[in-house]
């Protein structure tokens, strides 16, 4: 396994920099604190296992370690304080400037070297480039500066070899990937140099203009600069090239100082390729919306519907165990053809009166709209119902100017002149002071995505899926169709040959392997044999149940209106559940008078008592806030298993059999039966999941679900949820939870577990080394409240869903997605990271997309083999769905809890329910 994650930017410096950040940097000894039980804490040395990144972020990594090897060093001599002017303050450093002055590591005026016999740390590590130039006093760049460039002459092995964890089990098949490889051609390289202003220039903007517009012949349009490095697609012709250059404000003479640094390789450039690619979009007449890139000139019309979709691309160029390669997915952008004001005209026109403003800001605070010219994307952060077009504002040279005038001096036309101004606070990074409003006219901003409305309307989707929907034959002609258009680009082809890059003609060919179908255990010793579709429907519906309960005393809540169908769900469960192995007394049939919501609590507190096993609960129309009140009274106040049916589901008669063998199953599961089971190859294994919801009711925390199982066939589970801070999506109540978890399997097993796998979904890229030195940690601590001596075995897997890698298969010709059970773990995974891709589910409509698999932490004896076999068993394991899903259960188990305590509930359910799968 790889020793550090990568952080993603160039250097990787962005997840070492916020590690670093969270460190405090004082001499003398850590600061006292308590504990959590309130004893103090124990002084012991804390080594931090930071990723291994390169370019900056290693050389912050190494710093910050020398800074703590030489904190207690007394100095060799003293340094007289320098004179400051109080006139002239010093400059405040930004960027690295500022990270660096939090660490404690700028450097001192230079000074005559001391005799001393051995070298310092610091020096030990400069002694193999270049020395410093002497200081100038009255040229030198500021400290800050002076550090950078010291940071610049250390090397960094970015070329070291890749992770490689490959499993063998399985049949293997050809496929392709949407990757496309990227070379370098023959006698071609990228080139950094060092760039020195003397005097110093502080805006990089200026910099750019005494860089590249008076020296245009020189450099060409293609570089990259960043204020102090320089890239280049050729070399210049000295090492070290000498530039003047006059300030076109202050008329100043500036030297600029270009120093050769040397030759980059591909892995070290990925942030230029990526730049490099957007510049090729933009190339192809596509705009850019977000972060991804789309064509209005391909775009699709859905008039019916008032709907426009534009078709795209996301890109991403990284380093891979193949190669540098450039991962291309076609995406939509589902825009409506209705501008704001059309919204505004048509809630007026219902007759809204006096509480229009309130539904209109209801409908529109939070949404994205989109604007023609230019064409960007802005969030709706208030209404300003006191300003319309005619009302001024004053513009950056103090002039004073009406929004009518001012569009119409960009040649748009306002024709509403009475309509209010949305308003959009672009974030501080966006707009220098961070204090500025962007107000938005209502007429010239489009509506962009579907409502719920729209998504709860068949037809809509239906449509709308026609052109989002696409098939792995569709979806690779596409990414045909990108190679071609930048191959029959003349300035695309003159780009990528300027920086001497070769893109292949098509994209990367590599080998899959299929594991074997499972076996799934019913009652009744009934074995299914397991197909390569993943599908048993038919015998869960007509086998028994692994394990049953029956339901002796249960309560049905209806209304007057919907008395037919409550009987006929009654009956059908008398027919259905005996197939299936449970026996079903007839419930207590409750009618209440209206459907409101305090009817139904009452009718809950006059029905509940403590022989009441179940309860279900029949909603004539669905509704969130009644669904919530009655999972809250049922979870918290009057704790018992609940089950909530809209009556539209159980009216139709032909379907009610089926849908009634769903609803039994569902019940069985939150009763505390099971259904099924696969073979598990560990006698004394806890398998768990993790998963995090953000609150819906108070924004300001989240919900962390933790589901762990509890025996050897892994089909009873034990959840818990931890509220924290929505700011922090990473765990905190870990150690607590697991702590919890293994007294619980102590208690059925009368053992504690020997190895245990965390999946943990949720993740991101710039997440997975907080993930893997907090979380990680976290559990490793719970072992203690076990017993000193208590070290089982652990594995922690990030389950990552929202991916754009897409695995196809060839078949005569054409393409089609792989069978569940699919994997890869070669050419397309991560370089230095122990990762695959498993396609667990059958998809029929559309394309698959898999699910990537990092393993960020493996004390067990498990290989590669292993850990994907056992990650393929998990996924068969989810109750709610005869098959296959796209997650290991206990990930899914995770995200229902959290998703049911932070939707709805909004407090931690009672633990009478915990050891059940009540969220079902």
């Amino acid at each position: 396994m790889a020793e550090g994650i990568p952080g993603r930017g160039r250097g990787g410096r962005g997840a070492i920099i916020a590690k670093l950040l969270e460190m405090e940097q004082r001499p003398g000894p850590p600061t006292s604190s308590s504990t959590a039980d309130g004893s103090p804490p124990v002084q012991e040395a804390v080594q931090v296992s930071l990723p291994r990144p390169s370019g900056r972020g290693a050389i912050l990594q190494r710093l910050q370690q020398i800074q703590a090897e030489t904190i207690q060093q007394p100095p060799i001599t003293s340094t007289p304080k320098p004179v400051v002017d109080p006139l002239d303050p010093p400059p405040v450093p930004r960027g690295r400037g500022k990270l660096l002055m939090t660490l404690g590591l700028q450097s001192q005026p230079s000074l005559p070297a001391p005799r001393v016999t051995a070298p310092t740390p610091l020096q030990s590590v400069l002694s193999q480039v270049e020395p410093p130039p002497p200081a100038v006093a009255a040229s030198a760049t500021s400290e800050v500066t002076s550090v950078t460039k010291q940071f610049r002459r250390i090397q960094i092995d970015a070329n070291r070899e890749p992770s490689i964890n490959r499993g063998t089990t399985g049949q293997e098949v050809p496929a392709t990937a949407n990757y496309i490889h990227l070379y370098l051609k023959e006698g071609r390289g990228i080139y950094e140099y060092e760039v020195r202003f003397n005097p110093p220039v502080d805006d990089r903007i200026y910099c750019e203009k005494l860089l590249f517009v008076q020296h245009r012949d020189l450099f060409g349009r293609n570089r990259t600069f960043d204020g102090v490095t320089m890239y280049l697609p050729r070399k210049l012709d000295e090492v070290d090239t000498i530039l003047t250059s006059v300030h076109p404000i202050t008329n100043e003479t500036h030297t600029i100082s270009l120093i050769f640094k040397k030759e980059r390789s591909m892995g070290e450039c990925t942030h230029m390729f990526n730049v490099l690619f957007s510049i090729i979009q933009r190339e192809l007449n596509m705009v850019k919306l977000d972060r991804e890139y789309f064509s209005k000139d391909r775009s699709y019309s859905i008039p019916q519907h008032k709907l426009e979709i534009w078709p795209g691309y996301v890109t991403a160029v990284d380093a891979f165990e193949g190669g540098i390669m450039l991962n291309c997915n076609s995406s939509n952008k589902v825009l409506r053809t209705q501008t704001v004001l059309d919204i505004i005209k048509d809630i007026l026109s219902r007759g809204g009166g006096g509480d229009w403003k309130t539904v209109l800001e209801r409908m529109l605070i939070g949404q994205s709209v989109m604007t023609m010219r230019p064409v960007n994307i802005y969030r709706i952060d208030d209404i300003d119902f006191s300003q319309n077009p005619k009302s001024t504002f004053q513009k950056a040279d103090g002039t004073v100017m009406d929004y009518v005038e001012y569009h119409r001096r960009k040649d748009i036309q306002i024709r509403d002149f009475q309509q209010p101004l949305l308003v959009h606070r672009p974030k501080p990074s966006k707009r220098p002071g961070g204090t500025g409003l962007l107000m938005l006219i209502p007429e010239l901003c489009y509506m962009t995505g579907l409502t719920e409305e729209m998504r709860n309307d068949f037809k809509v989707m239906k449509d709308v899926s026609m052109y989002t929907r696409i098939n792995p034959n569709q979806r690779q002609r596409l990414l045909q169709d990108f190679i071609d258009s930048i191959k029959n680009s003349p300035a695309c082809v003159k780009l990528l040959d300027e920086w001497g890059l070769a893109v292949p003609e098509k994209s990367i060919r590599l080998t899959a392997r299929t594991l074997p179908p499972e076996k799934i255990f019913f009652g009744r010793n009934f074995e299914d044999r397991g197909s390569y579709n993943a599908d048993w429907s038919r015998a869960a519906s007509s086998q028994h149940m692994l394990e049953v309960v029956n339901i002796n005393n249960w309560l049905v809540l209806y209304t007057q209106k919907d008395d037919v169908n409550s009987r006929n769900f009654v009956e059908m469960m008398a027919k259905v559940c005996p197939q299936m192995g449970v026996k079903v007394e007839f419930p207590v049939m409750q009618k209440i008078r209206d459907d409101r919501t305090e009817t139904y609590l009452k009718g809950l507190r006059e029905g509940l008592n403590q022989n009441v096993q179940l309860t279900v609960i029949i909603f004539p129309t669905s509704r969130d806030d009644r669904y919530s009140a009655i999972k809250k009274m049922c979870c918290v106040e009057r704790p018992v298993p609940s089950q909530v049916i809209n009556s539209r589901t159980i009216s139709r008669p032909e379907k009610l059999r089926s849908i009634v063998q769903k609803i039994a199953l569902q019940i069985n599961c939150k009763l505390g039966g099971a259904l099924w089971a696969v073979k598990i190859p560990f006698a004394k294994a806890m398998i768990c999941g993790i998963d995090t919801y953000h609150d819906t009711k108070n924004r300001a925390q989240s919900v962390a679900g933790f589901v762990a199982s509890l025996n050897p066939t892994i089909t009873r589970w034990h959840s818990q949820v931890f509220m924290q801070s929505s700011n922090r999506e990473m765990v905190d109540g870990l150690r607590t939870a697991l702590a919890i978890a293994l007294q619980k399997y102590s208690e059925v097993n009368n053992c504690h577990p020997e190895v245990i796998i965390c999946y943990r979904d949720g993740v991101g890229d710039g997440q997975l080394n907080v993930c893997k030195e907090h979380e990680v940690q976290a559990l490793e601590k719970a072992f203690a409240t076990v017993s000193p001596d208590y070290k089982p075995m652990l594995a922690v897997i990030v389950c990552q869903k929202r991916i754009n890698t897409r695995i196809f298969l060839p078949k005569n010709g054409d393409f089609e997605n792989p069978l569940p059970g699919s994997i890869v773990d070669h050419t397309i995974t991560r370089r230095y990271l122990f990762d695959f891709f498993l396609v667990s589910q059958m998809v029929r409509q559309g394309t698959v997309t898999p699910t990537h698999y990092v393993v960020l932490h493996n004390t067990t004896t498990m290989d590669p083999d292993k850990i994907q076999r056992l990650t393929y068993k998990m996924c068969h394991l989810y109750y709610n769905w005869p098959g296959t899903i796209r997650v290991p259960a206990p990930c899914q188990y995770a995200h229902k809890l959290a998703y049911l305590v932070g939707s709805s509930i909004h407090k931690d359910p009672a633990q009478i329910l915990c050891d059940r799968l009540f969220f079902l």
